[in-house]
C-alpha cells in the first residue's frame, strides 16, 4: 500500500505523505501552497469562489470537471490532475482563452469571485463544443456575483470559443495524458495521520473486507455531505473509507429491463443514462447542487445518506427502484421501499454497503414524472419534492407509486392515496377523491423552508398537477391500446 497521495499540479507530479485525510484542497492551497487566487467564501460548496479544475483518464480520455476546494478532501486529488486559477497562465505565457474573454467582455468588478468563474468556464471550454446560452447558465449557477452582474460573464463565455482558436489546456493534453498513466496507481491508498486514517482499496472484494473489518469507518464517495462535517460542524473523521478508486463501483449501465448506477458513480455521470429513459428525473438531476456538486456527488450517496428532503429519493421509490447491498459475507437485493427504516436510519448492517442502485425501465402505458418545490430553481434543498408514476390499462389505473420527500421523517408513499386510485379512471374527478387520503398519512413540519400546512397543499397540488399534464398522454395510452385490441 502506498501512503502518500500523488497528483499533478502545474505539470510536476507533487506526492503528500503526511497530510491529514480530512484536509481540503481549499486549506492545502490558500495554506501550505500559498496560491491565494482560489477563493474562500461559504465553505460548503454553494458560493463557487473556491472552484478548481480535475483532470482525469477516463476510457483513455481526459476529461476536466469543475468541483468546490472548499468540501474535497485532499486524497480525493490522488491520480489526478490539480489546475488552479494560476495554473492557466504561467508567468510569461498567454492568458487562457476564457480569461481573456472576461478582460474583453469587462466580466469582472471586485474580482474576489473571477478566479471560481474562470475555473467553471475554463471547465466547460476545454470538454464541450460552443455551448448554448442555456448550458452557459447551467455551467454558471454554482458560482455567485454581487457586483458585476452575470451579463457579462455569460458573454465571456461565448467569447471565449469565438477568440481561443483551440487554444487551452488542450495544448498540454498528450503530455498531461502521459503523466497520468505514469502515476496511476496499482494498489491502495492509505494515509494517517494525528490519529485519522484513510484507505481507498481498489476492488469490490477489497473494499468489503477493508469494511468487515473496520464496521464503524464513513464510507465516502464525492464527499458533498462529508465535508460539510468537517467544515461546517467541525466533526473528527478517525476512520475514512473511500470507494472512488474501485472502479466497477463508477459504472453506469443499462441493460434490456434496468438502469443499474454504480456507488461512485457521480450525478453527472448518471445523468444521460437516467435521462433518457425517464426525461422528468434528468431534469431533477440537473437541479441538485450546482455543476461543482453533480461532479463530485453521487446517486447512491444521496440513497445511504437517507435524508427525508434527499431529491431523488421520491423519484427512485416512485420508480420501483432497489439497491445492492455487498458486505464480505456476499450480497441481497433491498427494495428502496424497504431500506429507509426511520430519520436517516437504514437496512445497512455493520460493515454494508450500497454497490449499486437497480432502476427499472418504465413497463408500456406507465406514466412518470418527478417535481422540486424550493425557493430557488438553483441551488437550493427542496421545501417538497414529489414523485408520481402510475401505469393505466383502458384508461384506468392499474397501479400507482405516489412517492414524497419533506413530508415525513422518511422519503415516503402515499400508499392510502394510491389504493384509492386503482381501477379508478384517471381523471381529475378520481384525483380530487383521493386527495384527502394525503393528509392522514403524510406529517410534515413547519422550519425554515415551509410551513407543515404549505407544505400539504403543495403535496396534493403536485398530484393535481401530475394528472393535469398526463392527461393527454393518458387519452394517447388509452387510444393505443383500444386500436390494438
Amino acid at each position: 500500500m502506498s501512503k502518500g497521495v500523488r497528483f499533478i499540479l502545474d505539470g510536476r507530479v507533487r506526492e503528500l505523505e503526511d497530510v491529514d485525510p480530512t484536509l481540503t484542497v481549499l486549506d492545502w492551497l490558500r495554506g501550505p501552497e500559498r496560491r491565494c487566487g482560489t477563493k474562500e467564501g461559504c465553505r460548503e460548496g454553494d458560493c463557487g469562489a473556491c472552484t478548481v479544475v480535475v483532470a482525469e483518464l477516463r476510457g483513455g480520455e481526459l476529461r476536466y470537471r469543475a468541483v468546490n476546494a472548499c468540501i474535497l478532501f485532499v486524497p480525493f486529488l490522488d491520480g489526478k490532475a490539480l489546475f488552479t486559477v494560476e495554473s492557466l497562465c504561467p508567468p510569461g505565457g498567454e492568458l487562457h482563452p476564457v480569461q481573456r474573454a472576461m478582460v474583453d467582455c469587462h466580466a469582472s468588478q471586485c474580482g474576489f469571485c473571477t478566479p471560481g468563474f474562470v475555473m467553471s468556464l475554463v471547465a466547460l471550454y476545454e470538454n464541450e463544443a460552443v455551448p448554448s446560452r442555456a448550458r452557459v447558465n447551467e455551467v454558471l449557477a454554482g458560482n455567485l456575483c454581487r457586483c458585476t452582474g452575470y451579463h457579462p460573464i455569460a458573454a465571456a463565455a461565448v467569447e471565449a470559443y469565438r477568440g481561443g482558436g483551440g487554444r487551452g489546456l488542450a495544448a498540454h493534453q498528450a503530455a498531461l495524458a502521459a503523466d497520468l498513466r505514469a502515476i496511476a496507481r496499482k494498489d491502495a491508498l492509505e494515509l494517517e495521520h494525528a490519529g485519522r486514517r484513510y484507505l481507498a482499496p481498489r476492488t469490490v472484494d477489497e473494499l468489503a473486507r477493508v469494511l468487515a473489518a473496520r464496521p464503524g469507518a464513513h464510507v465516502l464517495a464525492g464527499g458533498t455531505d462529508v465535508g460539510l462535517w468537517v467544515t461546517k460542524q467541525h466533526r473528527d473523521l478517525p476512520d475514512l473509507v473511500s470507494i472512488l478508486a474501485v472502479e466497477d463501483l463508477s459504472l453506469v449501465a443499462r441493460t434490456s429491463t434496468h438502469v443499474e448506477v454504480g456507488a461512485a458513480a457521480s450525478y453527472a455521470d448518471a445523468l444521460a443514462a437516467l435521462a433518457e429513459p425517464f426525461p422528468a428525473f434528468g431534469e431533477l438531476l440537473r437541479r441538485i447542487g450546482s455543476t461543482q456538486i453533480r461532479n463530485a456527488g453521487t446517486l447512491v450517496g444521496n440513497v445511504a445518506n437517507a435524508s427525508p428532503i434527499g431529491d431523488t429519493l421520491p423519484a427512485l421509490l416512485a420508480l420501483s427502484a432497489s439497491a445492492v447491498l455487498r458486505r464480505a459475507a456476499g450480497s441481497r437485493e433491498v427494495p428502496l421501499d424497504d431500506f429507509f427504516l426511520g430519520y436517516r436510519k437504514t437496512a445497512l448492517a455493520p460493515g454494508e454497503f450500497i454497490e449499486k442502485i437497480r432502476i427499472p425501465l418504465l413497463a408500456p402505458g406507465t406514466l412518470f414524472s418527478t417535481y422540486k418545490v424550493s425557493k430557488r430553481f438553483d441551488q437550493d434543498i427542496s421545501a417538497v419534492c414529489g414523485a408520481f408514476a402510475v401505469r393505466l390499462e383502458g384508461g384506468r389505473v392499474r397501479e400507482a407509486r405516489l412517492a414524497y420527500g419533506g413530508m415525513a421523517a422518511v422519503p415516503k408513499r402515499a400508499r392510502a392515496c394510491e389504493a384509492a386510485l386503482v381501477g379508478k379512471p384517471w381523471s381529475e374527478e378520481a384525483v380530487a377523491s383521493a386527495l384527502p387520503s394525503l393528509d392522514a398519512e403524510l406529517s410534515p413540519l413547519s422550519d425554515v423552508r415551509a410551513t407543515a400546512g404549505y407544505r400539504r397543499l403543495v403535496a396534493r397540488n403536485l398530484l393535481r398537477k401530475f394528472q393535469l399534464e398526463t392527461a393527454g398522454p393518458a387519452r394517447a395510452v388509452a387510444e393505443a391500446a383500444a386500436g390494438g385490441a
